[in-house]
C-alpha cells in the first residue's frame, strides 16, 4: 500500500509555481492575481480562504480579499463581480460558497466571466472540459488527476467507481476518467444515493473515487484487494479528546481499507492540499492566457 500524499505533492506544485513566478518577475511581468469574495461569517469558509490568500502570499501572487455582509443582496455580489470582471489587474476569481440563502448561486456562477473563472465552474468552462477542450478544470477533480498523474497510477482500462454525483466533484470526476488520454481511458460508473447494490459496484472496481461526505462509509469488506482509493470526504466529527473539540474524517474507513487498497488517500493531507495548489495553478493558466490576449 502507498499512500498518496496530497501535502508532498502540493508543496511540489507551489514550489514549481514560485519558480515560475520568480521568471516573471525577472522579465519585469505582472504577477498573477487572484480575487476572493466571501459574503458573511461562515467559519470553515474563513478559514478556507485565509488559507488560499496565505498560499498566494507563499509562490508570490497578489491577491485580494473581497468581504461582503451576511445580509449582501444578489444585486450587490452581482455588481461586485461585474467589477472584478471587468478589472484588467485580475487575472482569476472565485466567489466562495456557499452563500446566503437570499443569493442565487447558479445566477452567480453565470455571472463571473469564464476567462477568469478558476474555480472551473461556469457552464462554458464545464463544457470544455466535457468536450476535452483545454479549459480550467474544477480545481478538486484537477488535483486528483494531477496525483494519480505524479504517482504513475495506471488508469486505462480499469474500471472506476465514483461515489457521489455533486458539480464539484463527482460528475468532473465522471466525465474525466472516461476521457482520451492519462489519467483517464477507464470505464466509469456513477453512483448516487439512488444506486441500486451500490455494494456489488463497488466491490468490482479497480478505482474508487468516493466524495459523499459520510464519515467511514467506505469498508474494507466492500473494496477489492490493491484497489486504488481517492477519498475526498471530508467532515468534522466532535472528539472531546481533542483540544479543537473535533477531528477530521474522510469517506473511507482508513484503517482497514488501506490494509487492502494499493493506492489510497489520508483525511487530512490527501485530496484536500491538492485543491488550493490547482486553484493556484489555474491562475496561473488564467495569467498566461490573458498575456496572450493583450
Amino acid at each position: 500500500m502507498e499512500i498518496l500524499d496530497g501535502k508532498k505533492v502540493s508543496n511540489d506544485i507551489k514550489n514549481e509555481i514560485t519558480i515560475e513566478v520568480d521568471k516573471m518577475k525577472s522579465r519585469g511581468e505582472k504577477v498573477p492575481h487572484l480575487a476572493a469574495i466571501i459574503v458573511g461569517s461562515d467559519g470553515a469558509s474563513l478559514t478556507y480562504v485565509g488559507s488560499k490568500v496565505k498560499a498566494c502570499e507563499r509562490v508570490g501572487f497578489e491577491s485580494t480579499l473581497v468581504k461582503m455582509p451576511s445580509t449582501t443582496s444578489e444585486v450587490e455580489l452581482l455588481h461586485k463581480i461585474e467589477d472584478l470582471n471587468e478589472d484588467d489587474a485580475i487575472d482569476g476569481f472565485i466567489v466562495q460558497l456557499p452563500l446566503p440563502p437570499q443569493i442565487d448561486t447558479q445566477k452567480i456562477l453565470m455571472a463571473i466571466d469564464p476567462d477568469k473563472d478558476v474555480d472551473g465552474f461556469h457552464p462554458t468552462n464545464f463544457g470544455k472540459m466535457a468536450l476535452d477542450m483545454s479549459t480550467f478544470i474544477p480545481a478538486t477533480p484537477f488535483g486528483i488527476l494531477e496525483l494519480l498523474e505524479r504517482y504513475e497510477v495506471d488508469t486505462k482500462g480499469k474500471h472506476t467507481v465514483v461515489i457521489g454525483r455533486s458539480h464539484i466533484v463527482g460528475r468532473p470526476m465522471s466525465i474525466l476518467m472516461g476521457r482520451r488520454g492519462w489519467p483517464g481511458n477507464s470505464t466509469v460508473t456513477l453512483t448516487h444515493s439512488h444506486t441500486k447494490n451500490i455494494t456489488q459496484i463497488i466491490s468490482q472496481a479497480d478505482i474508487v473515487i468516493t466524495a459523499l461526505g459520510t464519515p467511514n462509509f467506505l469498508k474494507a469488506e466492500m473494496v477489492k484487494d490493491d484497489a486504488v482509493i481517492i477519498d475526498v470526504g471530508i467532515t468534522r466529527v466532535t472528539d472531546d479528546t481533542r483540544e479543537r473539540g473535533y477531528r477530521i474524517v474522510g469517506d473511507v474507513d482508513f484503517e482497514n481499507v488501506s490494509k487492502k487498497a494499493s493506492y489510497i488517500t489520508p483525511v487530512p493531507g490527501g485530496v484536500g492540499p491538492m485543491t488550493i495548489a490547482m486553484l493556484l495553478k489555474n491562475t496561473l493558466l488564467a495569467r498566461e492566457r490573458h498575456k496572450l490576449n493583450i
